[in-house]
């Protein structure tokens, strides 16, 4: 594989759903960007500006009415069953609730390896040292495993939705609203954790986030959305700095002054 080639290039997905029997909301239009490896997008914007639609897309939960998505250089847009079985394993999800997307009838043991099972993989040492190992990678204490993801805080619980999505080894993963469920002192040793894993890794994400503040401590892009479509994009620091949309200024507008906190976690993420 050419390491210059994009790790993931979407190329103008349209989402459109029936709403009767003649009515089509459109709620992707036309969207299209580029993820370089060791690379983090955030895709910002209101509610119901189609960001989790898109990131559905990519990760072939829904499939696009048209347009493509292209991991490592290969279409996966068509694809199905087997052909899916090498995208599933580069491409993982970190959804926003972690006590709705980990399965509580199951322990933190079988939550983690459950990925492994399905891919029917084999470990060396078996599941439940790779089990342990990913559980101290994100802070957790590898004695908890047999507990079940209730008895968890919920950044706890969102640790376990990392780890879990970090034992195939995936090369890219989505944030879809990651952190918009924690506090803020539990945020920041989230993105410190997510960050550092990228470093280590080289994991590309999609940060799919609200909160502009969060976005601007991770991201080294951003692709601005409204009404379904990306109306501003580029390198972070362009569009917080130089927004050319009033879209986009109205956005930051209403964003708490940009502080020297902020200033510093950029610094360190990029160091």
């Amino acid at each position: 594989m050419n390491t210059t080639t994009p790790l993931l290039r979407v190329n103008n997905l349209v989402k459109e759903f029936k709403t009767g029997r003649k009515d089509i909301f459109r709620a992707v239009d036309d969207v299209s960007f580029e993820l370089n490896r060791r690379e983090t997008i955030g895709i910002v914007g209101e509610s119901g500006s189609g960001k989790s639609t898109t990131a559905r897309m990519i990760a072939r939960l829904i499939d696009p009415t048209s347009g493509t998505v292209e991991f490592e250089g290969t279409d996966i847009t068509g694809k199905s069953g087997k052909g899916l079985l090498g995208f599933r394993s580069g491409v993982q999800v970190v959804f926003q609730d972690p006590y709705s997307s980990l399965n509580p009838r199951h322990t933190v043991e079988e939550v983690i390896s459950a990925p492994l099972r399905y891919q029917k993989r084999k470990v060396a040492g078996g599941y439940k040292t790779l089990v342990k190992a990913a559980t101290e990678r994100v802070g957790l204490n590898p004695d908890h495993s047999e507990r079940y993801p209730r008895q968890f805080s919920g950044g706890q619980a969102q640790r376990i939705g990392i780890a879990r999505a970090l034992v195939v080894e995936p090369k890219l993963v989505i944030c879809d609203e990651a952190v918009s469920a924690l506090d803020v002192s539990v945020q920041a040793q989230v993105l410190e954790l997510l960050v550092d894993l990228q470093r280590e890794r080289d994991i590309s994400y999609i940060f799919i986030a609200h909160d502009l503040a969060v976005v601007r401590q991770i991201a080294h892009k951003v692709a601005v959305m409204r009404t379904g479509k990306v109306v501003e994009q580029g390198a972070r620091d362009e569009i917080f700095d130089h927004p050319r949309e009033q879209y986009t200024q109205d956005l930051l507008a209403a964003v708490p002054k940009i502080n020297a906190a902020w200033d510093t976690a950029r610094e360190q993420h990029d160091a």
